[in-house]
């Protein structure tokens, strides 16, 4: 019984890692996209001037 209770805390804690270790390595990815994004958006709305609805992609 202590090794299966011991083998699943090992699990958890192998799975938390991997996950942090994910995340933290896609927050720039989605920053960078988001700003990307953002960017694309606005010269959108900036470069159709009345002819488009900016709130429509």
């Amino acid at each position: 019984m202590f090794w299966k209770v011991l083998g699943i805390i090992v699990l958890v804690w192998l799975a938390f890692a991997i996950l942090g270790a994910v995340i933290k390595g896609l927050f720039w990815v989605a920053i960078a996209a988001a700003i990307v994004f953002g960017l694309y958006w606005l010269i959108t709305a900036v470069s159709a001037g009345g002819r488009r609805d900016a709130n429509k992609l």
